[in-house]
C-alpha cells in the first residue's frame, strides 16, 4: 500500500509487532505502519516546512520522501510510536536539508516563498536550513540530549510529556533542556548569521 492511501486501523498494543516486522526488514509492516500513521506524518512534515509550500517540496512529497527512504534503509530502528515520529521527523529534517542543498546549488533565487518570518528566496531559505542544521550537529557534540530535544520537540512535534517519556527524563528537564538548547541554537545561528 502507498503512503496517502486511505488509513488502516492499527491498534495501538500492534505498532510494536509491526516495527518488529521493519527491522527484519518486512516491507508490508512498513506499509502498514504508514497507512495508519500517515495523517501524523503528513501534519509533522507541514510543521518542518512550515505554513507556507516550498515549490520544490510538498508536505505530501516530505512525506512520500521519507516513505522512500524507509524502504529502501536496510533497518529502521523505532521502538514505540513516539520513537517512529521522532525518527521520522529526523529523517523529513535530512531531506529538507538536502533538498535544500540542492536548491542552492542550482541557485534558483527568482523563486519566492511565502513563509510568513522566513527570508524570501528559496536560496537564502536554503542557507537559513543549511546553519540551522550545522548548529545542531554543533548541539550534538555539545550535549546529545539537547540536541534530542530539539528534534523531538521542534522537528517532531512532540509534547514536554511526549518528549520525557522518549528519552526517559522527567518534563522539568525537558523544560529546562528545551530552554538552554533554544539559547545554545540562537548564539550559533547569530554567529553564523
Amino acid at each position: 500500500m502507498e503512503p496517502g492511501s486511505a488509513p488502516s486501523q492499527l491498534p495501538a498494543e500492534a505498532i510494536p509487532a509491526t516495527l518488529a516486522g521493519i527491522r527484519r526488514g518486512d516491507r508490508v509492516a512498513l506499509d502498514r505502519l504508514f497507512s495508519a500513521v500517515y495523517q501524523e506524518l503528513h501534519e509533522l512534515a507541514q510543521r518542518q516546512l512550515g505554513s507556507g509550500q516550498s515549490p520544490v517540496l510538498s508536505a505530501t512529497g516530505l512525506v512520500h520522501e521519507l516513505y522512500l527512504k524507509f524502504a529502501a534503509a536496510s533497518c529502521l530502528d523505532a521502538r514505540d510510536r513516539s520513537h517512529f515520529l521522532a525518527v521520522s521527523a529526523r529523517a523529513m529534517r535530512q531531506i529538507i536539508i538536502d533538498s535544500a542543498r540542492r536548491a542552492r546549488a542550482s541557485k534558483r533565487q527568482a523563486v519566492t516563498l511565502t513563509v510568513p518570518g522566513a527570508t524570501d528566496s528559496l536560496a537564502d531559505l536554503a542557507t537559513d536550513m543549511i546553519a540551522l542544521d550545522a548548529a545542531l550537529a554543533e548541539l550534538q557534540q555539545t550535549d546529545a540530549r539537547l540536541c534530542a530535544t530539539v528534534e523531538l520537540r521542534f522537528f517532531g512535534g512532540l509534547s514536554v510529556e511526549e518528549t520525557a517519556a522518549t528519552l526517559g527524563v522527567s518534563p522539568r528537564t525537558v523544560k529546562r533542556d528545551w530552554h538552554a538548547a533554544r539559547a545554545f541554537l540562537q548564539r550559533a545561528l547569530a554567529t553564523a548569521g
